[in-house]
């Protein structure tokens, strides 16, 4: 059944923060209406696709019900202010003020149903001298500062290759909206959630992304984060291995053979090891470029090393650990066959979310 059976939620929202934040609601047993437009939710036609469906559409929208609804029109309006006094949650992330200009604000919303909870995600916030902005991921990855912790040891400015900003901001909706939902079953009061993928993305990258801009009195600096994070060459691809404590160290040390290139005395300490930096990398780089990944894997494993082969996207559905993990399952999408997404990640002992989610909406054809 899940944690959330009997909430029932409205998605009035398209592209991918909205709608992730609403499929992990339905993962763990919300009732799901997802309302599209006669044109369709864009994502329907990001990506792979078959026909009128995208592989995208299918992840961030199983498991949902799904209605076409001309907001535009009367009767349309009508439709959905029905829908509205079903709902315990609506969520919607048009840019500020399109709800209004509808007709359907929230003063409007609530008054048809007081006990509603209503999630607004935006790219900037409902106000503010970025609110009117189009906000896609690149813009919010750029404003936040993640594009310059990506940057190039020039300071070339990068973007991280995933829709980062607006799958953070669902996740931060989805658990947003589960506390108002408990708030609401404490003391009987909804309410209205505002959330900015430009402030989720601040919120999930400061701590140590931004530490040091966060002491506002001088302060001892440290080389930034992103910095002491690398992936290493071996024989035959790359893998990713990391030492920051003493013990993680040693255990590189022993997978690596104990070699007489990283045997001085002082790298036992991360400040002696930090002195000495560039050899100690270069040694490091030396020994990795000796081994397979097979023969590192084994080495991390068996000594307990912080490290993993870096798998390539063709690689990680047979990686041992996430078939193990049963991190992968099937959708049987009608029209499309069977579509691979991942399985809900959190696993609840005594209401499990489902392992296998139903369809996305086949409501445009």
């Amino acid at each position: 059944m899940g944690p959330l059976a009997g909430i029932r939620v409205l998605d009035l929202s398209q592209i991918v923060s909205g709608p992730m934040a609403a499929a992990w609601l339905a993962d763990q047993g919300a009732d799901v209406i997802k309302v599209e437009t006669p044109a369709g939710d864009p994502v329907r036609f990001v990506g792979a696709k078959k026909g009128r469906v995208s592989a995208l559409f299918v992840s961030v929208n199983r498991g949902k019900r799904g209605e076409l609804v001309d907001l535009k029109s009367p009767d349309g309006r009508a439709r959905l202010e029905e829908l509205v006094g079903w709902a315990d949650v609506l969520v919607e992330n048009f840019r500020p003020g399109a709800m209004d200009r509808l007709g359907l604000g929230e003063a409007r919303c609530r008054a048809l149903n007081p006990r509603l909870i209503w999630c607004a995600i935006t790219g900037f916030g409902p106000d503010g001298p970025y609110a009117g902005l189009r906000a896609y991921d690149p813009v919010v990855q750029a404003a936040s500062g993640l594009a310059a912790i990506q940057a190039d040891p020039d300071g070339t400015p990068r973007l991280v290759g995933t829709i980062i900003c607006d799958k953070v901001a669902a996740l931060t909706a989805a658990q947003a909206i589960t506390a108002a939902l408990f708030h609401r079953e404490r003391t009987g009061v909804a309410q209205r959630i505002d959330i900015a993928m430009l402030d989720a993305a601040i919120a999930f990258t400061w701590p140590e992304g931004m530490y040091n801009q966060s002491f506002t009195d001088p302060a001892d600096p440290a080389p930034d984060y992103a910095s002491l994070g690398r992936l290493w060459q071996a024989a035959d691809g790359h893998v990713a291995l990391g030492a920051l404590q003493d013990i993680e160290f040693e255990a590189v040390r022993a997978t690596l053979g104990r070699p007489e290139s990283l045997a001085d005395p002082a790298y036992n300490s991360f400040e002696g090891r930090l002195a000495d930096y560039p050899a100690v990398l270069a040694a490091m780089a030396a020994e990795v470029a000796k081994r397979t990944r097979a023969e590192l894997m084994q080495g991390f494993t068996t000594h307990g090393a912080v490290g993993c082969v870096v798998n390539s996207r063709d690689d990680v559905p047979a990686d041992p650990q996430v078939v193990h993990n049963g991190c992968l399952v099937e959708v049987e999408q009608p029209g499309c066959g069977p579509v691979r997404v991942a399985r809900h990640p959190i696993r609840f002992s005594a209401s499990p979310a489902r392992d296998a989610p139903g369809p996305a909406p086949d409501t445009i054809r």
